[in-house]
C-alpha cells in the first residue's frame, strides 16, 4: 500500500468512526476518557522507555536542546498528561449546546446548536503530550482524529497511541476514533490536507516551515499559528520589580515554547534606569540580549531576547502590530489608561496587563488542555479547547410553514 492509499484508507475509517462518535452521550465519552487515563498509567513504564529511546536518538542526531526539551517526558509531565485527560472528562460537554434560540414572525423556530466538526487531523512536532491532549479534546467533542507526529518522537507517539486506542476500546468505542500515522513519509502530510470530503479541518502544531508547507498543499481548512513572537512592553509608569519578575518568567521559565517572550520593549524615559537591571538579570540567567542589530520578527525559542526602546504606548503598539506574530503580548504599567489602550489596540490573540505571556495555554485558561493556539481570526483565536473543536448548525422547526 502506497502513502496515498494508506492515508485514504485511514481517512475513510476516521469518517466512519466520526458517525458513531457524534451519537455518544456525555457519560459515554467521559467514561472513555477515564479509561484512557487508567490505561496510560498501566502502560507508563513502556511509554517512558519509548521516550528515552527517542531522546537518545535525538541527541545522537544533534537536535537542538530546545527540541529535546519539547520531546522529553518525565514523571511530572506524564502525570500532567493523565491529569489533563481526567480534567477534560470533568468539563462541560459543548456538543448539543444551544447557542441561541429565536422565533421569527413567519412562525419558524430557530436553534443555533453546537455540533462536532467530524474528522480532525493534527500534525505536530516533538511534543508527545500533544497526541494525548488532542485525542482527549476530540473524543470529548465527538470528533474522530488523525494524528501525525514528527520522526523525532516516533517511538513515544507509537506507545502513546497504542495506550489511547486500548483505553477507548476498553470503553467499547471504535479504535478508529483515534489513529496515528506511523510512516515517516513527508507525503503523508500532503495527503492528509488534500483529503476533501473525509477530513474536515487540519491543525498544525510545529514550526513555521511545517505550517507553510501544509497551507500550500491544503485543499481543506487549516487552523494555524506560524510562530510566537511575544512581547513584553515596560511602560514609563511600570513597577520595575514587577517588570523584571514578569520578564524573567516569560523568558526563562521555559524558553522553548511559543508563549515565551522574544522581545522586550522599554519606554525611552525608563530605559536609563531599567536597562542596566535587565543586563544584570541577563548575565545572571545566561540570556543573550540583542540590543543593536535586531531581527524583530525572529522567534528564538532559546535564551535570547531582542531589546528595544519606544517613545510610549503608541510606539509599542505600532511595533508589536508590525513585527509581532499576533500571539501573546504584555504591557507592564500602573497607568490604567495606557493599559486599556494597549489591550484595545494590540492585534493579538491574547493581550496581557501585568501578567506573563506564559499563561497563554489551554490548561491555564481552564480548558484542561488545548489542541493548539491559533493566531488566525477564523474559526478560532488563541488557545483552542472544546468549544473551538465544534462548529454549529441551525435547527429550524415549524408546523407546515411555507415562505410567502
Amino acid at each position: 500500500m502506497n502513502t496515498t492509499e494508506y492515508i485514504h484508507a485511514m481517512a475513510v475509517r476516521a469518517r466512519a468512526a466520526a458517525g458513531s462518535l457524534g451519537a455518544l452521550s456525555t457519560r459515554e465519552k467521559n467514561a472513555a476518557l477515564m479509561s484512557i487515563a487508567a490505561q496510560m498509567e498501566k502502560d507508563k513504564d513502556a511509554i517512558l522507555a519509548a521516550n528515552r529511546k527517542d531522546i537518545e536518538n535525538a541527541r545522537a542526531a544533534g537536535l537542538a536542546p530546545a527540541m529535546i526539551d519539547r520531546l522529553a517526558l518525565n514523571d511530572s509531565r506524564f502525570k500532567a498528561m493523565t491529569d489533563g485527560v481526567r480534567y477534560v472528562a470533568g468539563l462541560p460537554d459543548p456538543v448539543g449546546e444551544t447557542i441561541w434560540s429565536r422565533e421569527r414572525p413567519s412562525g419558524i423556530a430557530i436553534d443555533k446548536v453546537r455540533v462536532p466538526f467530524g474528522v480532525v487531523a493534527v500534525v505536530f512536532e516533538s511534543r508527545p503530550n500533544v497526541l494525548v491532549d488532542t485525542a482527549a479534546l476530540c473524543l470529548k467533542t465527538g470528533n474522530a482524529i488523525i494524528l501525525r507526529g514528527g520522526k523525532e518522537a516516533i517511538e513515544s507517539n507509537k506507545a502513546l497511541s497504542r495506550s489511547v486506542r486500548a483505553g477507548i476500546a476498553a470503553a467499547n468505542i471504535r479504535e478508529d476514533a483515534v489513529q496515528f500515522v506511523d510512516i515517516p513519509d513527508h507525503a503523508a502530510v500532503s495527503e492528509i490536507v488534500r483529503s476533501v470530503g473525509l477530513v474536515d479541518v487540519a491543525i498544525p502544531r510545529g514550526g513555521e516551515r511545517l505550517i507553510k508547507a501544509m497551507c500550500e498543499a491544503a485543499l481543506i481548512p487549516v487552523l494555524k499559528h506560524y510562530k510566537g513572537v511575544c512581547h513584553i512592553y515596560v511602560d514609563e509608569k511600570a513597577d520595575l520589580a514587577m517588570a523584571l519578575s514578569i520578564l524573567d518568567n516569560a523568558k526563562t521559565q521555559r524558553p522553548s515554547v511559543c508563549n515565551a517572550a522574544e522581545c522586550l520593549l522599554v519606554h525611552e524615559k525608563l530605559a536609563p534606569l531599567f536597562l542596566p537591571m535587565v543586563r544584570a538579570w541577563a548575565k545572571d540567567k545566561g540570556v543573550t540580549l540583542h540590543e543593536s542589530e535586531n531581527d524583530w520578527e525572529r522567534e528564538f525559542l532559546a535564551l535570547e531576547l531582542n531589546v528595544g526602546t519606544v517613545g510610549g504606548v503608541r510606539g509599542a503598539i505600532g511595533h508589536i502590530n508590525r513585527y509581532g506574530s499576533h500571539h501573546s503580548d504584555c504591557i507592564v504599567t500602573e497607568d490604567k489608561d495606557a493599559a486599556a489602550e494597549f489591550l484595545r489596540d494590540v492585534d493579538s490573540a491574547v493581550v496581557y496587563h501585568n501578567v506573563s505571556t506564559r499563561f497563554t495555554d489551554g490548561a491555564e485558561f481552564g480548558m484542561g488542555a488545548e489542541i493548539g493556539i491559533s493566531t488566525d481570526k477564523l474559526h478560532a483565536r488563541g488557545p483552542m479547547g472544546l468549544e473551538e473543536l465544534t462548529t454549529y448548525k441551525y435547527r429550524v422547526t415549524g408546523d407546515g410553514i411555507v415562505r410567502k
